[in-house]
Formats: C-alpha cells, structure tokens, sequence
C-alpha cells in the first residue's frame, strides 16, 4: 500500500469515528416527537437547524482553510461537535433545548467534512482525484449508517440519552486517529491568480453551475434520509409492529440503506474519472430522482420490499456526492478552492436545511390522505417533495456541457 493510500485510510477511518453524531437524531426521532409532543414540522425543523448551524460554521471554516492551517480547523471542529452532541444528551428536554443544542452539534460538523475534502483533493492528482474523494466520502456515508445502526441499537436498550453518548465517545476516538494524519503535515500554498476571488469563485459560471447541482442533489438526499428510519417504523407499525421494537428495526434498516452508499460513492466516483463528471451526475441524479416520487408509495407494501427498493435508493441518492465535489476542484484556481468549497457548502447545506422541514410540512398537510381507499398518500408526496428538486440537477449539468469549461471534467483516464 502506497504512502497516499494509508494517509486516505487514516483520514476516512477518522472521519467514520466523527460522523457517529450526524444523523443519530433520525434514529430517535419517532421517540422524540412523542416524548417533546412534535409534530412532523417540528421534528424536522431540529433536523434542519442543525443544518443552519452547519452552515454558519461550513462556510467561514472551508474559506478560512485557504488563510488558517486546516489541521486546526479540522480538529477543533470535530471536538465541538462532540461536546455538543454530549451536551444534547445530558440536558435536552423540549423543542426548543433539542433546536439549540443540535445547532451547535452543526456548528462543529461544519468544519470537517469540506477540510477533510480539501485535504484529499490537494493530495490527489485529477486522474486519481474522482476516485479518492470517492472514497472519502463513502468513509462519510459509512459514518452516518453507523450512527442510525449504533443509536438504534443503543436506544432499544438503555435509551436514547445513552446513545448519544456512545455517539460522542465514537467522535472523540476519531478525533485521537485525526491527530495522526496531520503529522508532518504542512499545507500548501498557492498564488492568487491574477482574477483574484471575484474573478475564480464569484463569477466563474462553470463553478456556479456546478454547486447549484450540488444544492439539488443536497435538497434529495437530506430529505430522504432524515425521513427514511421515521418511513420505515411508521410503515411497521401500521403492519402491527409496537412502537419501541418499530423504532429499533426503522433505525436498522435505515443504516443499510443509508450504508449502501459507502459503496456507491467509490464507485461512482471511479466511473466519473472515465465517464466525464457530467455525465455520471446526469444519469445518477435522474435515476435517483425517479425512486423519490415512487418510494413513498411503498408504505403498505411488505418491509422486506420497502427495504430492497430502499437499498437501490440508498445507492443512487448518494452517489454522485463525490463526483460535485471532484468538479469542483476542477473548475476552481487551487488558490480560492477553499472559498468556492464555503460556497459550496452555503448553497448545499441551505437546501439540506430547507428540504427536511418541507417534507415534514407535507406529511403534515396530507396526513391521513389517502389518493384510493387503502392507499397511503401521505408519505408518498413527502418523498416526491425530495425528487422536485432532485431532478433539476441534470438541467444545471446540461447547461454546464454547453459551456467550453466543461472539457476539464471530461476525467483524467480513458
């Protein structure tokens, strides 16, 4: 194994340690909503204000990562993130303490998911770039199965406030491994191109292009998997499932589906680097697009189906991640990547932040709706909310294939 390949390996077993409190509130959410009185909007909207928070920190950190030596930024962030999930273990108890508390859990992911990306796409050459932030962000989706699996799993047994704690313990060991990657690490600098910021991130339309794809895919993805582990125990119980034990199983299956993209990221990430970077998000984004205005359809269906139509929605909701990222790269001076990466993550994270709330506001309005006598309507206008979005991003890469900056993302091999 390659220098490269171990430092990648170190850095993405890290990062599966920190990203143990990204979605673990999905996985406690029905709970939750009975224990704080929620209603699907707000329930949501916890989600989503982690995403505000996210935001906040996304966008200053990746910019600051261009001026500020990312190894601080990376590993302050994660140990925020931490204390704060520890936080909302230990004194949340309504709406509105969840709200705070979970904001601040935001505030800390914010600054390592697009340094880490960073790191990789500096170490990386743009033959090899699709394939290893590929990796790395499966290392992410593994992550985030991991927490709906660990939480669920913790929860049946010892409660939700104990999960949440052996959720931060994860980070906090991710935190121990991330120490090691930055040894001897000195960060690269690069010359300003002669633009300058307006010029390389502000008005370079390819790049702009490129990140409102990227906010389509994020409005898609957030809103089906903050959704999914509430979808799956809702359709259990309706099956005669008990609550608890619907819970337990909603959160398992959650993190298989959610896992399978640990693979697709890779995968998918190696194709763009032959197939060209358009093109890949194209056929991915519209085939992932089509499983989101059918999957919510399925709620009367049996588990065992819900569950193998889920595992190829996984696959395709996630896939294309690395390959809006990789573009990017290619698109942006290497000077103001770390500012086009904040920019990124405004315009991402905002509709990652918007889309759980508007999928709880649907269920919401079309509860109990049933389209034909017997047939579940509510849960399947909530998952076509994630699909009215998603389906733009093939519009935003067809744009960008007109446009003659597009032969850079054409992939380093043949």
């Amino acid at each position: 194994m390659s220098a490269d390949s171990r430092w990648l390996l170190r850095l993405c077993t890290a990062q599966v340690f920190i990203m143990l409190v990204f979605i673990n509130y999905s996985a406690v959410l029905p709970l939750l909503k009975t224990e704080w009185g929620m209603n699907n909007t707000m329930a949501g909207s916890i989600f989503s204000v982690y995403q505000f928070g996210y935001i906040l920190s996304g966008v200053l950190l990746s910019t600051l990562t261009d001026r500020i030596n990312t190894r601080y930024i990376f590993l302050i962030a994660a140990l925020w993130s931490g204390i704060a999930n520890l936080l909302f273990a230990l004194f949340a108890d309504d709406y509105l303490s969840g709200m705070v508390l979970r904001a601040l859990t935001g505030i800390g992911m914010g600054g390592t998911y697009m340094p880490g990306l960073k790191l990789v796409a500096e170490r990386f050459t743009p033959a090899e770039r699709g394939k290893a932030v590929g990796i790395y962000v499966g290392a992410l989706v593994l992550g985030a199965s991991l927490s709906l699996a660990l939480t669920g799993a913790v929860a049946s047994f010892a409660g939700w406030r104990i999960a949440f704690v052996a959720c931060s313990a994860g980070v906090f060991i991710g935190l121990l491994i991330a120490k090691k990657v930055f040894d001897g690490y000195v960060p690269r600098v690069f010359k300003g191109e002669s633009g300058g910021f307006r010029a390389e991130v502000v008005q370079n339309r390819p790049a702009l292009l490129m990140i409102l794809g990227y906010g389509c895919h994020m409005w898609e993805m957030y809103g089906m998997r903050t959704w999914v582990a509430p979808f799956f125990a809702a359709s259990l119980i309706a099956h005669g499932t008990t609550p608890d034990r619907a819970t337990g199983l909603g959160a398992a299956a959650a993190s298989v589906i959610v896992g399978v993209g640990t693979f697709a990221t890779a995968i998918t990430g190696t194709l763009s680097d032959r197939w060209g970077r358009t093109k890949t998000i194209t056929v991915v984004m519209l085939a992932s697009s089509l499983l989101s205005f059918s999957f919510g359809w399925l709620f009367d269906a049996s588990p065992l189906l819900i569950l193998i139509v889920g595992i190829a929605y996984g696959y395709l909701v996630v896939a294309e991640s690395p390959v809006f990222s990789t573009g990017l790269t290619e698109l942006v001076a290497p000077a103001y990547l770390g500012a086009a990466m904040g920019i990124q993550s405004l315009v991402g994270y905002s509709m990652a932040m918007i889309s759980p709330t508007v999928f709880g506001w649907a269920l919401d309005l079309f509860k109990g709706w049933e389209p034909v006598p017997g047939v579940n309507g509510e849960w399947g206008i909530g998952f076509a909310t994630c699909g009215l979005v998603g389906v733009l991003g093939p519009l935003f890469m067809w744009l960008l294939r007109r446009r003659p900056e597009s032969a850079r993302l054409a992939g380093g091999r043949k």
